[in-house]
């Protein structure tokens, strides 16, 4: 691939981007809550608590309602994943995570829109709004009624 002049000053545009999304308030504060749930001891253990059961589950799963732990597991999987996203560091990391990729949606939908009305940018949030009629990017092949 040639580097043109063009592509370039692409590259830094997106690079200084970046840079600005990292910076704003909701970058640092996803940074903040990040590094507060990784020094969360606490935290940690109901993460790794899940993840156990989570395993678990996915070994459950290939056998249904037929596996003899079926009922024991899916509570085991509900409560630990309840008592994990209760703890506070989670809670205001999923939080900050979120208004992240809020941002990250609206970032793209508006250089979707800048190149073409009819690009379907995909966001991470099935309910955002990018002024079409599905949300964007549903890969139905126009069967929800966008166009």
């Amino acid at each position: 691939m040639l580097a043109t002049l063009e592509r370039v000053d692409i590259l830094h545009k997106a690079d200084a981007l970046a840079k600005m999304v990292l910076e704003s308030e909701v970058g640092e504060d996803y940074l903040l809550c990040l590094y507060k749930l990784r020094a969360d001891r606490e935290a940690q253990r109901k993460v790794n608590a899940f993840t156990k059961w989570k395993d678990l589950y996915e070994d459950v799963q290939r056998f249904g309602k037929y596996h003899p732990d079926y009922k024991r597991v899916n509570l085991g999987i509900r409560e630990a994943k309840r008592d994990m996203d209760m703890h506070p560091s989670v809670a205001d990391f999923k939080r900050a995570e979120t208004s992240l990729q809020s941002l990250l949606d609206e970032i793209s939908s508006m250089i979707g829109r800048s190149v073409s009305q009819f690009i379907k940018v995909p966001a991470g949030n099935p309910f955002f709004e990018t002024g079409g009629s599905c949300g964007g990017g549903c890969g139905s092949g126009g069967s929800c009624g966008c166009s």
